[in-house]
């Protein structure tokens, strides 16, 4: 499968989400949608990601943005997460990991010299006509959400 790049046309989904809701990408047809892809509900990266985009919401909303997180943890896992954090962003379960592939985020990783599957943290900002406009990869998270939300309102 090709690398998906800036110009893409971003692979829609439907997932169970947070809240016994589905989510998916065409139901945002038209709209801006900035999806960050994450390794784990409540842990120490992935709540810092997930709590930088709930802060800045309120800015993403305003310019009718929407936020969209994914993992491959279950939805009942992701109500945890929302609540233990007071997250505000939608969040996706792909517990098949098939849109986790389909976005070439599930990558090979290595820790301590052992080699394993799982979710290369990355964001993808998705244009209103659901081609991609930006892709982070690899993506640090002190500062993330920020020039995320830079991005997207300069498109």
């Amino acid at each position: 499968m090709t690398e998906l790049q800036s110009g893409s046309q971003a692979p829609d989904f439907n997932l169970p989400g947070d809240g016994g809701a589905n989510v998916s990408l065409s139901a945002h047809a038209g709209k801006t949608v900035v999806l960050f892809f994450y390794p784990k509900d409540d842990t120490s990266g992935c709540t810092a990601e997930a709590v930088d985009f709930t802060r800045l919401k309120p800015q993403f909303d305003a310019a009718g943005i929407v936020l969209i997180g994914m993992s491959p943890d279950s939805a009942k896992s992701h109500d945890k997460f929302k609540a233990k954090h007071d997250l505000q962003v939608h969040l996706a379960s792909d517990e098949e990991k098939t849109t986790l592939e389909a976005y070439g985020v599930w990558v090979e990783k290595s820790m301590y010299g052992r080699k394993y599957m799982g979710v290369e943290r990355s964001t993808f900002l998705i244009k209103p006509d659901g081609t991609i406009g930006q892709i982070w990869r690899k993506v640090k998270v002190p500062g993330h959400a920020e020039e995320v939300l830079k991005a997207a309102l300069a498109t």
